[in-house]
């Protein structure tokens, strides 16, 4: 029967493409839809179409419309979603596949160019392929920016200043590490609630990338950013396992070409935005601060670093190559 396809394309001169079944995949994402995440995944549906000829179509729906990155990840899990593109942090905590853990460890690199090299690199897609046990198919990387330090109440200007403060985390232990370390007061809470924890007074601060502070209107809320560029926060570009089986294998090696390409793209475009990003903050009152004492908050991170590398052999190859080029 194949032979018989094969042959009625080629007959009819048409592209192989032509004989592939139309698919339409809605993809997710936790993020506002006018942040950078929207952006890179729109960037890669449009590759997407480019490279299957129309035949896999990606649906974009932002503002948590299907979830929250928890429930994202369990959806994609049994098939209820198509695609998501999550926050790299929550893997390790809802998954537990603690190789991703290398991606958030402090002050590993501050290059967007050497984050791009390894996550276009062999390495990462196989950090990406410690998803296919968990019934997902990772495809690329989008990346939101570095992050920073918001603060509700005083400028922090030196590592003295984070003793004490109420800061919103992503509860995992990495991050709780982290942030103890560095001696704030760290509260797990979910990214829809950081908003109104700001400003009733719930937490102090939340450490966050400007293009999230920008999309979610939190500068509204608080007014003071201390640019730390502790570590980066990538999204995985992921896919149900489900969905995946049901592509040919030529739209399969599209989807992972347009993977690998939006994950170069995004990398180029979060770094370009973060100067403009800035620049509208503080437009709209934010006061842009440098800190003081850097260097000391980087040493009071180094024992979370060398504890986490030695936790996974993929995270210490990911850590080398990055500061490789750091």
């Amino acid at each position: 029967m194949k032979h018989l396809v094969l042959t009625t394309v080629m007959v009819l001169g048409l592209p192989l493409s032509a004989a592939a079944q139309d698919v339409t995949i809605k993809m997710g994402h936790a993020a506002s839809s006018k942040h950078v995440f929207h952006e890179g995944l729109e960037i890669f549906a449009a590759k997407v179409a480019e490279k299957t000829d129309g035949t896999v179509a990606i649906e974009v729906f932002g503002d948590r419309q299907l979830g929250d990155d928890k429930q994202l990840l369990e959806g994609l899990q049994i098939g209820l979603i198509d695609g998501a593109l999550v926050s790299t942090a929550t893997l390790p905590l809802v998954l537990e596949l603690g190789g991703f853990d290398a991606l958030q460890l402090p002050f590993v690199t501050s290059s967007y160019q050497q984050m791009s090299n390894v996550l276009t690199s062999d390495l990462g897609a196989e950090l990406l392929a410690t998803l296919d046990d968990k019934s997902i198919k990772g495809v690329g990387f989008i990346e939101a920016g570095q992050r920073h330090f918001l603060v509700a109440g005083d400028a922090v200007m030196s590592g003295e200043d984070f003793a004490g403060l109420k800061t919103r985390i992503v509860p995992i232990p990495l991050h709780k590490a982290t942030w103890e370390a560095i001696g704030v007061n760290p509260i797990g809470m979910a990214y829809g609630e950081v908003y109104s924890a700001l400003e009733t007074g719930t937490i102090d601060a939340v450490e966050i990338n400007l293009s999230s502070i920008r999309s979610e209107s939190l500068y509204d809320a608080a007014k003071q950013v201390t640019l730390t560029g502790h570590y980066f926060w990538p999204g995985a570009i992921m896919l149900a396992g489900s969905v995946w089986n049901g592509l040919s294998d030529a739209q399969k090696a599209a989807v992972e070409e347009a993977g690998s390409e939006t994950t170069a793209e995004s990398y180029r475009l979060s770094a370009s935005q973060e100067a403009e990003t800035a620049m509208f903050l503080e437009e709209n009152g934010v006061t842009i601060n440098m800190m003081s004492d850097l260097a000391a908050m980087k040493a009071k991170t180094a024992s979370v670093v060398e504890t986490w590398t030695s936790k996974d052999p993929l995270v210490a190859r990911i850590v080398d190559a990055l500061n490789s080029g750091s």
